[in-house]
Parts: structure tokens; C-alpha cells; sequence
């Protein structure tokens, strides 16, 4: 069986809307074969929160528009995963701090990991500088695009633990400025996923 360095996980739960910009991993896949030295499996892979194997990736991805409301069981295995190790990566799909996904997975982490656990996160923070040189979290084209609050955030948030962050937590729609044909990329002055592979990148690293 293959050995890779790096596989992707989408995390599948119960209720709200999971699946969303379903070209978005392979792009980001071929942007970490294309500038980085990291094995890849190409393939996404998706998995339940519920299922104990979601303990074993290296790095998760979750995302949607709509109610995030973990059951037990889902609840238990996100705690493990982060208290663990893991690395979560959430994109909130409406830009929308106000929206019905960022204030209901706000809840779902303050239950698991208490009120003041998910913060704001320096424009310095190693994140931006893991691999490419950021000075805080890219902009994407969908944050004044007349859906959401009309907001650009300046910044992005984090559960940290032992020092390192195990949720990183945007509000920008990161998912959706990265859901395109990965050949499509030639037509970009910048590739806008170059701060994936600095998110990937850093979670390997943690």
C-alpha cells in the first residue's frame, strides 16, 4: 500500500450542509504536489466525525453554510481529534459572522472547549509565514460580492493548545475562492491557494 505524507479529510456531519465546493481539494492537492516536496495521496477522502477513524488524519477540513450541531458522538471524537493532536481546518461558506454557521459552530466549540477557547489570531502568527509570506489572512473575492455581512475580516480565529493551533477558523470563504479547475490556475496573476499549503503545511508541522 501507498505511503503518503499528506491526505485530506472532509469531515461529514449530521446536520448543515458538508458538502461543499467539492473542486476545491484537488485543487489544493495539486498546489501542494506543485510547490511542495510532500507525498500526496490525490484523492479526497471523506469521513465522518462520528467514525473513530477520523482520529488517524493528519489534517480535517470542515465547512458549510448551515446549522453546525454536533451530536454526542461527533462532539466526543472533535474533542479527541484536537485534544489529540489533530488539526481542523473550518471555512465558513456564508463570510457572515453573524450567519447561522459561524454563530452555531461558535456555540459547538465554546460547549467543547469553553467560552474564551476560539480567539483571534495575530497578523503574525506563523501560520501566515509556514511556507509562503503573508502579512495576515488573504482576501478572497466572495467577501464583498453583495452575500454575507459585506465585511472583510482581518483576521482569522484559533483554538490553540499547548501552544499550537488546533482549529483554525475563518469567515472568509476560503473554500469558495479555492473551488475551481486546478488548470484554471494559469489564468490567476497570483494562486489564490498558496495559503492553503501554508495552513497544510503548518499543521504538518504541529
Amino acid at each position: 500500500m501507498a505511503r503518503f505524507d499528506f491526505y485530506f479529510t472532509r469531515l461529514l456531519y449530521e446536520s448543515g450542509d458538508w458538502d461543499v465546493d467539492v473542486r476545491m481539494p484537488s485543487n489544493v492537492l495539486n498546489s501542494l504536489v506543485e510547490y511542495t516536496t510532500l507525498k500526496v495521496d490525490p484523492a479526497e477522502r471523506m469521513i465522518a466525525l462520528s467514525d473513530p477513524k477520523v482520529l488517524e488524519a493528519p489534517f480535517c477540513y470542515l465547512a458549510g453554510h448551515k446549522l453546525v450541531q454536533f451530536t454526542p458522538l461527533e462532539r466526543k471524537n472533535f474533542e479527541r481529534y484536537v485534544r489529540g493532536g489533530g488539526f481542523v481546518f473550518v471555512d465558513d461558506c456564508n463570510h457572515d459572522i453573524d450567519g447561522l454557521f459561524a454563530k452555531s459552530f461558535e456555540a459547538e466549540m465554546a460547549k467543547i472547549f469553553g467560552a474564551s477557547a476560539l480567539r483571534k489570531i495575530p497578523n503574525n502568527h506563523p501560520v501566515y509565514s509556514s511556507f509562503f509570506k503573508f502579512d495576515g489572512p488573504p482576501n478572497t473575492s466572495v467577501e464583498l460580492n453583495g452575500w454575507g455581512d459585506d465585511l472583510v475580516h482581518e483576521y482569522l480565529k484559533a483554538i490553540e493548545i499547548g501552544g499550537r493551533v488546533r482549529v483554525l477558523y475563518s469567515n472568509k470563504d476560503y473554500g469558495c475562492e479555492w473551488d475551481y479547475d486546478f488548470r484554471n490556475k494559469r489564468f490567476l496573476a497570483v494562486d489564490n491557494t498558496r495559503f492553503a499549503v501554508n495552513i497544510i503545511q503548518y499543521a504538518l508541522g504541529a
